[in-house]
């Protein structure tokens, strides 16, 4: 088997193990609000967790949340509570539950459920007119929410 073949059908092989531990948004096991498992199956990464709580073009968890632990981020909200301490006012369940759909743990909250796809009214299709189809993904990938959870248990 040439080397270029092997190595595509490792990564196909890799890929879809990878896939096949993704848990679908909606096919998250809640337990009164907290999610005890993964729902990728592959640990979370705290440094891109950081970028996307940062990013406006990702989370933008800055936007309603302060953070101590970002002084140079500009422009922090004060809707949500201070992510300072986080990981010692929640287990890792509790707060993969209010990342994956905040509203199960806190009922009519602001925060955006960030890996759920049903539920809500759709705004219609950008600059068309036309309303919006079937073909809107969660806010966040599981791998990201993941990531900012891993980042959120480093704020102790």
């Amino acid at each position: 088997m040439k080397p270029a073949v092997l190595g595509m059908a490792v990564l196909l092989a890799a890929t879809t193990a990878l896939s096949a531990a993704e848990v679908a948004p909606g096919d998250v096991v809640f337990d009164e609000g907290a999610v005890a498992t993964s729902i990728t199956g592959v640990a979370g990464d705290p440094v891109n967790g950081r970028m996307v709580v940062a990013s406006k073009k990702h989370g933008n968890c800055i936007a309603c949340h302060t953070n101590d632990e970002m002084p140079d981020v500009a422009f922090q909200g004060e809707i949500g509570p201070n992510l300072a301490g986080v990981a010692d006012r929640y287990s890792e369940a509790q707060l993969r539950g209010i990342l994956v759909n905040a509203d199960i743990t806190f009922e009519d909250s602001f925060m955006p459920s960030f890996y759920r796809v049903d539920g809500y009214i759709r705004p219609g299709k950008r600059y068309t007119g036309k309303a919006a189809d079937d073909t809107f993904g969660p806010l966040l990938s599981a791998q990201e929410v993941e990531d900012v959870l891993a980042y959120l248990l480093t704020l102790k």
